[in-house]
């Protein structure tokens, strides 16, 4: 099962043209810079814009030639920037407007699970005036849940909150992952949301999709350039894995990467996380360095055996990105070409890579 979207569309100076196939599952991620057209592509998806093209989700055919099914006969949820809510409406109300669109045998969300899943259940009797920017948005998803969508559309849900709202608001997406089957698309231009949500990822430049596939492999792509550009000093990886040991006299913890062969982990702070919970780890290629011996003085606690797999060139002439395999996972490396010429580095050979730092996302 997956979703089907080709899409073409023009205005003065701007032209929409994708074809994506996305996972009817999990968290799909549409991540690029203002005027990339995320925006425009969810518009086209949800039937707000009339595109040329097809879109099919699950089989079912929402768009094709001759075809247009209406907004209000798409099977979706809209989460918007702004929560926008009904202002003389409590939450409870407003809850109860997403549920009554659906008649009730056709309900796969209960109004009891979205109020729970979402941690509002305080909030019900509120008027929105009296909610604070992250309570209104998470009212306004799960009133977006209550229409029992088949697939839900988040355009950049956090971009009018603050960080502490933000970071309020983020383990409840997390659980709308873990805990619900429907697929969502999640607008975004922030690497950390797009880091710590997202299984899938589409990344677009001037209205195409110039990368799309699994998160983690996607991440660790360096062919090319415009991935690299558009995520900036922020590129890295991503890596699944799970608290494999706890130093608390250090306050660190250990994590394994899933799949990952014997040794093939890396230490970092200790976020509380219990041991065998599964966590996120992300890994900046600014934070990662390499060195043909194995270092016995170094301050950096994670120096792992690796393998170079791919040299390409960065955006700037004097830096490279440089592809290697730790284990069964993947790294990235940005270093001065300068350097990867004094180190002789080529595909194939065999040295250490050392990590700076390491983010826990999740």
């Amino acid at each position: 099962m997956s979703i089907e979207a080709r899409f073409r569309l023009g205005y003065t100076g701007f032209t929409l043209d994708v074809d994506l196939t996305l996972p009817a599952r999990g968290i799909s991620a549409i991540f690029g810079h203002s005027g990339s057209g995320k925006t425009t592509l969810l518009r086209c998806i949800a039937g707000l814009e009339r595109a040329e093209g097809s879109l099919s989700v699950n089989d079912q055919t929402w768009q094709r030639a001759g075809l247009f099914m209406p907004v209000y006969r798409r099977p979706l949820g809209y989460v918007f920037q702004e929560a926008s809510l009904f202002p003389h409406l409590s939450a409870r109300r407003n809850l109860e407007y997403g549920m009554k669109r659906v008649a009730a045998p056709d309900r796969r969300v209960a109004m009891d699970q979205a109020v729970e899943l979402l941690g509002i259940g305080q909030l019900l009797d509120r008027l929105p005036e009296h909610l604070s920017g992250g309570e209104r948005q998470r009212v306004a998803i799960a009133r977006a849940l209550l229409t029992s969508p088949r697939l839900l559309l988040m355009d950049e849900p956090l971009a009018a909150l603050d960080l502490a709202r933000k970071n309020e608001i983020l383990p409840y997406l997390e659980r709308l992952h873990d805990e619900l089957e429907i697929p969502v698309l999640y607008v975004s231009h922030s690497p950390d949301e797009v880091a710590r949500l997202a299984d899938h990822i589409v990344v677009m430049a001037a209205g195409r999709a110039v990368a799309q596939g699994p998160l983690v492999e996607t991440l660790a792509r360096i062919d090319l350039p415009t991935l690299s550009l558009r995520l900036g000093e922020d590129s890295g990886v991503v890596l699944d894995g799970h608290i494999a040991e706890r130093d608390d006299n250090w306050h660190l913890a250990r994590v394994a990467f899933t799949g990952g062969t014997a040794g093939n982990s890396v230490w970092a702070r200790d976020s509380g996380h219990a041991l065998g919970s599964r966590v996120r780890v992300r890994i900046l290629a600014r934070d990662v360095s390499v060195t043909l011996s194995q270092p016995h003085d170094s301050s950096m606690l994670n120096t792992l055996p690796a393998e170079v797999v791919e040299i390409a060139d960065e955006a700037h002439p004097a830096l490279a990105l440089v592809k290697l395999k730790v284990g069964d996972s993947m790294l990235i490396a940005r270093l001065t070409r300068r350097s990867a010429a004094g180190l002789g580095l080529a595909p194939g050979m065999q040295l250490f890579a050392q990590i700076k730092a390491v983010a826990l996302i999740g």
